[in-house]
């Protein structure tokens, strides 16, 4: 039997629902004609990145909108937002949200991105004005599922304003909207016609929190079953936005297919199998806007396909800032990345000395998890000569890098999409990649004999095969002719966002015309 879909009356009736309304202060935006998207993510660059989220949600909407859909960005109002060198304004308007048997109360900033986007930040700072998004130390704030059960119930309060066609939740953070909605009808009937699409960024992050939170959603118990938002004796945040959305879509084709796999489902599988025809795989884009070896403000010298002398510049700077000798002849392999095993790091450090027995030389940077800062910290200090590391979030040098380098090494054991193999490609840096997710559907072994190719690609999650895959790419390195080739088909590659964007546009068109 269904659930009773109501208000938890334990602690609120309709009346009192009612009276804690929004109050408009100020008109916002008039609604238009055009097809309205808005979209809930908890990192939009260049408000509030960590990866490959905040890039795509600073990059699909611009593209959307270029092809005539009004899209609308919400997200909380970090510290760093806030603090940040951002235009922001008082959009006038005061809300409040249920959690538990108390209200909470908000207010929403507002500013411009991409030209005429409207980015609505949730302001509270009880919530959000903290050092870090999510947690600090590598540890997550205790109160993470109260911080997001508010932001997605003042994603909804927002959205009454000025009601959507589409309501676009990304990842966990976002994916109680969704659920709220349609669990709830009767407490936002402002939006009774809103489809909605819930995206998948990365199905390893699932926000799940103990049982004892179940009274802050205000959530019928009914709700707390297998078929709902229970999961092995917990709330899973993510597996609601995959019950209750209209369409599922994840960041590449391959990655659509392994996610209904145990092996790769996370013990979603079974409610992605059940749900498969409403799920999509979309590859993400490159905005070349920002990722342009061409017109690349972080880069000492720019270069195209044209004429690539500029990377030898860029290969020397970087050879220098990481303590190397500037050796244009010898194979710079490098990384830009999280330090986590998702990304290969396992693999990685088993494969690290014998792979710096070659003639190469290496550059990572990233962060991540302390065990892996700490081993890779180390590695200069065991290859001075060969090796240059540095733990940190930097955009300006992941560019010099990623245009610096000769080589971009993934070895990831699972890779939703990737986004910096795609960048590589643009500037003329070889991805050696894993053939799993969007690395399988972005990258193809370089042929020599036909010319076809952009990059190397291993299979078994193997060190040897890895070092196989590297030892493949450095003997095309050393074959000038064949590396040119190579380099001119990587930066002749076109995933601009401009085709994934008219994807995403067929999906709004087909669910709002059913």
């Amino acid at each position: 039997m269904e659930p009773a879909m109501k208000w938890n009356l334990n602690f609120f009736d309709d009346k009192e629902y009612e009276q804690a309304k929004p109050v408009e202060k100020a008109k916002v935006s008039p609604f238009t004609s055009r097809l309205h998207v808005a979209m809930a993510s908890p990192e939009i660059a260049p408000f509030a990145k960590t990866g490959g989220l905040g890039d795509v949600l600073g990059s699909l909407p611009k593209a959307l909108e270029r092809l005539g859909v009004r899209v609308s960005l919400i997200m909380p109002a970090y510290r760093s937002v806030l603090q940040g060198d951002f235009q922001l304004e008082d959009a006038g308007i005061d809300f409040t949200v249920p959690i538990s048997s108390r209200w909470e109360k908000g207010m929403l900033l507002k500013t411009k991105a991409g030209g005429s986007m409207t980015v609505y930040l949730i302001h509270a700072e009880k919530y959000f004005d903290r050092e870090h998004f999510y947690g600090v130390h590598g540890h997550d704030y205790v109160d993470n599922a109260e911080r997001f059960i508010f932001f997605t119930r003042a994603v909804l309060e927002v959205l009454k304003i000025d009601p959507p066609d589409i309501l676009h939740a990304h990842d966990w953070q976002s994916a109680l909207a969704v659920v709220f909605l349609k669990a709830q009808p009767q407490l936002y009937p402002e939006l009774s016609s809103v489809k909605t699409v819930f995206t998948v960024h990365n199905l390893g992050y699932q926000g799940i929190f103990w049982n004892l939170d179940w009274h802050l959603l205000n959530l019928d118990w009914g709700f707390f079953t297998p078929r709902y938002l229970e999961f092995y004796g917990k709330i899973n945040f993510l597996k609601g936005g995959l019950v209750f959305s209209d369409v599922i879509t994840t960041v590449s084709p391959t990655y659509a297919e392994e996610i209904t796999t145990r092996e790769r489902g996370f013990g979603l599988d079974g409610v992605l199998r059940e749900r498969k025809n409403s799920l999509v795989g979309i590859l993400n884009g490159a905005d070349y806007d920002v990722w342009n070896p061409e017109a690349d403000p972080y880069i000492i010298k720019t270069y195209g396909l044209r004429d690539v002398s500029g990377k030898r510049v860029c290969k020397a700077e970087l050879q220098r800032h990481f303590g190397l000798s500037d050796s244009p002849d010898t194979p710079l392999v490098g990384m830009v990345s999280r330090l986590i095993n998702q990304k290969g790091f396992d693999l990685l450090e088993k494969a690290i000395d014998e792979l710096l027995s070659r003639d190469i030389q290496f550059v990572l940077l990233g962060t991540g998890e302390k065990r892996h800062e700490e081993f890779w910290s180390k590695i200069p200090f065991r290859h001075p000569t060969k090796a240059g590391v540095k733990i940190a979030f930097d955009e300006a040098l992941s560019h010099k890098v990623i245009a610096g380098c000769d080589m971009f090494l993934m070895p990831s054991q699972y890779e939703p999409s990737g986004l910096t193999q795609i960048y590589s490609l643009r500037y003329g840096t070889i991805p050696i990649v894993r053939a799993t997710g969007g690395l399988k559907d972005t990258i193809e072994e370089f042929d020599s004999s036909s010319g076809t190719g952009n990059g190397f690609v291993f299979v078994r999650y193997e060190a040897d095969d890895l070092l196989d895959s590297l030892d493949r790419a450095l003997a095309v390195f050393h074959r000038k002719k064949d590396w040119v080739a190579l380099m001119k088909n990587a930066m002749g590659c076109d995933f601009s966002w401009e085709r994934s964007a008219r994807a995403y546009l067929d999906l709004y068109r087909k669910l709002t015309a059913t």
